[in-house]
């Protein structure tokens, strides 16, 4: 247990503040918390385990005790000496190995020297590790994304389902069998390198941008926006981008990673609501960050004209790159944004690229456009539940003066919706567009 000074509780309900509070660490803390217990235990389901019997006990403890000064490292000695007991009993149970006692604690001191800090290497950097762990060949692409999404993410299986737009029993199941394929296949808990690192990176990647995606928009839950993943993806970004300096599609995953998360003080009001784009103050928006996402931006497009063309993370990037040049919204290059997702979709075609470039074309070229391109994609069974499909029409049919119609498309986007910010923005959106809104 960590030392220190404890936070104290509101006398009027205490144990709901330190659940919230509970609530708040887990999301930060846990994806750390699997990746190093992984470290021990070389189980990702054991150590998926553990974590959470730290959190039981947090449960049990912190209502009475405070919450610790530095809760991480409370939960890592919790379940650290939780993963020391099952390393013994592991090694007491396996028969093949006849000397116990002494050579058992050599090995622990060994192999498992400090349980919170990082491995001392050229990567060092446990979270990476278990990217690549949970991203090997032996799962099926959609395994490695949804089990990666879990344990790095700290996503809940419904919200995985979403991102994935499949349904929850599906990611469900996906998750269980992951975790037994790597433990059956004694995966080792390591980066790769040479030919089989970039077989695996594209997989990594795709994982990174998800989990980016789900901090800069969230799926569920009372905030618009969720920056801890934003961060995490960004420095597990910058990690690769080290990690493999010739690939372009790093440089390029980045480079838009940078530039989304500069807007991220305009993102939402003084009250947490969101902010549309073309709304946003862009003097909030970080020029650090878009000085760095446009630096790689041009990495990534040199290294891609050597390659002979541009992948999907540099092509998303440049779009970015737009919003980020223009000095206001007016200025906006809409047509070159029409153009980039056209590419995009060329190189892969995707129900999600079409709506976004049906916005774009609906503001180069007018809304009806737009509405020509959903009309085209509007029955795509991956988008049936998908909340952004209504939205948008509604925002095109409420620029052609609609409203009513507008109004009933608002109203549905707010219906399907999981994140409580997002439905109430949405409302508003339709209450905005007269008459009557239920």
């Amino acid at each position: 247990m960590s030392s220190g000074t404890r936070s104290t509780d509101s006398p009027a309900n205490p144990h709901r503040e330190v659940r919230a509070a509970i609530d708040v660490v887990w999301r930060i803390e846990s994806p750390r918390l699997i990746a190093g217990l992984t470290r021990i235990t070389r189980d990702i389901a054991a150590a998926e385990d553990l974590a959470h019997d730290a959190l039981v006990a947090a449960l049990e403890q912190w209502p009475r005790e405070g919450v610790p000064s530095n809760p991480g490292a409370w939960l890592m000695a919790a379940a650290k000496h939780r993963a020391i007991d099952l390393v013994r009993r592991r090694s007491l149970l396996d028969r093949k190995h006849g000397e116990l006692g002494r050579e058992l604690e050599e090995k622990q001191e060994k192999s498992v020297p400090d349980y919170v800090s990082v491995l001392d290497d050229d990567i060092g950097d446990d979270l990476l590790r278990l990217i690549f762990t949970s991203c090997h060949p032996v799962l099926s692409t959609e395994a490695q994304l949804a089990l990666t999404l879990r344990l790095i993410g700290g996503l809940t299986t419904p919200e995985i389902a979403r991102a994935f737009l499949v349904p929850e029993p599906s990611i469900a199941q996906r998750i269980v069998r992951a975790k037994r394929t790597l433990a059956d296949a004694h995966v080792p808990f390591e980066v790769p390198r040479g030919a089989e690192l970039s077989a695996r990176l594209a997989n990594v990647l795709k994982v990174i941008y998800l989990v980016f995606n789900e901090g800069y928009s969230a799926t569920a839950g009372d905030d618009w926006h969720r920056p801890a993943l934003c961060e995490d993806a960004l420095r597990l970004g910058r990690i690769l981008a080290g990690l493999a300096p010739d690939e372009p599609e790093v440089h390029g995953l980045v480079a838009m990673m940078e530039i989304q998360a500069s807007r991220a003080r305009a993102r939402v009001n003084a009250n947490g609501e969101p902010v549309l784009l073309l709304d946003q103050n862009r003097a909030l928006w970080d020029q650090l960050l878009i000085h760095r996402g446009l630096a790689a931006l041009a990495r990534a497009e040199e290294l891609s004209r050597a390659m002979g063309g541009f992948g999907t993370y540099t092509l998303q990037a440049a779009i970015a790159a737009c919003h980020a040049r223009a000095l206001t919204a007016d200025a906006t290059d809409w047509p070159r944004i029409a153009a980039l997702y056209a590419a995009l979709a060329q190189v892969a075609p995707s129900p999600i690229i079409e709506l976004n470039r049906a916005v774009a074309v609906g503001m180069a070229e007018g809304p009806e456009a737009g509405l020509a391109i959903l009309e085209a994609i509007g029955g795509d069974p991956a988008l049936k539940n998908y909340h952004l499909l209504p939205s948008v029409r509604a925002d095109l049919l409420r620029k052609l003066g609609r409203l009513d119609e507008a109004r009933a498309e608002f109203q549905r986007a707010a219906s399907l919706t999981q994140n409580s910010r997002e439905r109430d923005f949405l409302l508003a959106r339709a209450a905005s567009c007269g008459g009557e809104t239920h």
